[in-house]
């Protein structure tokens, strides 16, 4: 990527997808060049928590929603330590931030941070193209001097595509750190940061948690380590089928049957380590509209996703696995992709969409509390045993 951060409301851009097809808009954000995997996002608000997801690393976000950057960006609502979209795609920015809480325009900040966008264009043309064609490889092209489309092109091609891409560690902290629980601790869990997002360990400390969030190379020693009551294994970008050390750490824990919990890149993690595979979807979930049912429940949930992978487990059988009986317990509405999975025969289970709703619902916040029951009916059965 290549940028520069100087004013660009009036400077040219293009936007150029590997298969040929292009759009031709205003410079937004940062000027200069970005690449990665077009996808686009559904999500009306919320934008700075998108941005902010390292799940997006690698990806040219589109947004569905025409006007972008109402209001503005604040310090408070960032998921980690810096945005991680390799471009953004918007139609109708905002010309005036307004916002109490607001400190500076998003133009301003994609600028401050070197994220080259593009502004101006037919998103829902560039939507409906890529829900027909699926989500492909695309670079955005800023500045006076643009090449020639020919050009263009043949860089697109040129770049790595997200199926085999292992990112996890790209995005991960690299020295672990501790979230305290707010109030009295109750338990003690070991996060495997694949990309967590911050709010995640903040859910679990509103439960009486402390989180010790440890970097995506830590080995099960590492895990076990801080003597966890459960482990987390959190959201992150990638091809799952590329997770192999995350797959072994988790295959670990479940043979120690420790309570486990996963969400987004760790549901998909939970699915290889029972034996299932994993597909790339034709142009994923996301945004924060999402209909999921619990099958557990019967409960219909409008829910947070960003993946673009999925489990590929049965919907309609309990499946034998190494660590006992396995069942699909959350199915989207949309189109039945596997949004989770359980353990029938130890306390395991995740989905694949972000229940700490940011941004979003928050429909789905009862998944941490029953990781809460989980460890709590684990550690009352080994007090009494």
């Amino acid at each position: 990527m290549t940028t520069s951060t100087k004013g660009t409301a009036k400077i040219p851009a293009v936007l150029v997808l590997e298969d040929g097809r292009t759009f031709r808009g205003r410079a937004y954000g940062a000027v200069g060049e970005t690449f990665g995997e077009a996808v686009f996002s559904t999500g009306m608000t919320g934008y700075q928590e998108t941005l902010t997801d390292p799940s997006y690393h690698r990806q040219v976000v589109v947004m569905t929603a025409p006007h972008v950057g109402n209001t503005g960006v604040n310090d408070e609502d960032p998921e980690s330590r810096r945005i991680w979209v390799s471009g953004y795609v918007v139609r109708d920015p905002a010309r005036i931030p307004s916002n109490w809480r607001s400190r500076r325009s998003l133009d301003e900040e994609l600028r401050r941070q070197g994220v080259v966008g593009i502004s101006g264009i037919d998103t829902r043309a560039l939507t409906r193209h890529l829900r027909e064609r699926g989500a492909m490889r695309v670079g955005i092209f800023s500045g006076n001097a643009l090449p020639d489309e020919g050009t263009m092109l043949a860089e697109v091609r040129q770049q790595p595509e997200m199926q085999g891409a292992d990112l996890s560690a790209q995005v991960a902290t690299e020295e672990a750190y501790v979230v305290p629980a707010l109030g009295a601790k109750k338990f003690t869990v070991a996060a495997i940061d694949l990309g967590i997002k911050g709010m995640t360990p903040h859910r679990m400390a509103e439960r009486g948690i402390e989180v010790h969030v440890l970097p995506a190379t830590a080995t099960a020693e590492d895990v076990y380590a801080v003597n966890p009551d459960g482990v987390f294994f959190s959201n992150g970008p990638g091809d799952p089928a590329t997770a192999d050390h995350a797959v072994s750490v988790m295959r670990e824990v479940l043979s120690r049957k420790t309570p486990l919990f996963g969400i987004c890149f760790g549901n998909q993690i939970l699915g290889r380590a029972l034996g299932f595979g994993t597909y790339k979807l034709k142009y994923g979930h996301r945004g924060i509209n999402q209909p999921v049912q619990d099958r557990t429940t019967g409960k219909v949930e409008i829910t947070a996703h960003n993946h673009g992978f999925a489990v590929d487990a049965p919907l309609d059988k309990v499946s034998d696995t190494p660590f006992g009986r396995a069942e699909v317990t959350h199915v989207c509405l949309n189109d039945n992709v596997v949004e989770g999975l359980q353990l029938l025969d130890q306390p395991a289970f995740s989905v694949q969409y972000h229940p700490e709703a940011a941004a979003g619902p928050h429909d789905a916040a009862y998944l941490f509390d029953r990781f809460t029951s989980l460890m709590n009916t684990v550690l009352m059965e080994g007090q009494r045993a």
